[in-house]
């Protein structure tokens, strides 16, 4: 059973020079990588999101600001979390509901499972918790 949980990606570097994170599919990121896309210019009031994927894993990172997460996985089991920093990644894995909440400067990288497919989105809460919670 797979639960959401944090990646902490190494910050290799300095103050004095910057740092780098390094993501890699099978490595530190746990699929092979499909598919990468950011959002940004989210405003503040927005809450994106409201579904969840059949099969895809994704891995979201606060490349900067802040970005809220809530999840719901297929097992009733709910989660917040707070991504402030471009080291450290959400796991999301299938079946689980999500919403993002952005700070006004916040720019999100996620590493996708899969390519985008309409058919691999559940975009209904109450068919989510009558189809896929706890069966």
């Amino acid at each position: 059973m797979k639960n959401p949980y944090l990646i902490n990606f190494d910050s290799i570097g300095s103050r004095q020079l910057g740092f780098i994170s390094v993501a890699e599919s099978l490595k530190n990121i746990p699929f092979s990588i499909k598919r990468v896309y950011w959002t940004y210019y989210t405003p503040h009031d927005v809450i994106r999101g409201g579904h969840a994927n059949i099969e895809k894993e994704m891995i979201l990172i606060a490349i900067a600001g802040n970005i809220s997460v809530e999840i719901e996985t297929k097992h009733g089991v709910k989660s917040n979390h707070l991504l402030n920093t471009p080291s450290n990644g959400l796991y999301i894995p299938p079946l689980s509901w999500h919403n993002m909440k952005y700070s006004h400067n916040a720019v999100q990288l996620v590493f996708a499972s899969n390519i985008y497919s309409e058919s691999d989105y559940i975009r209904d809460y109450e068919e989510f918790k009558r189809k896929y919670i706890n069966q």
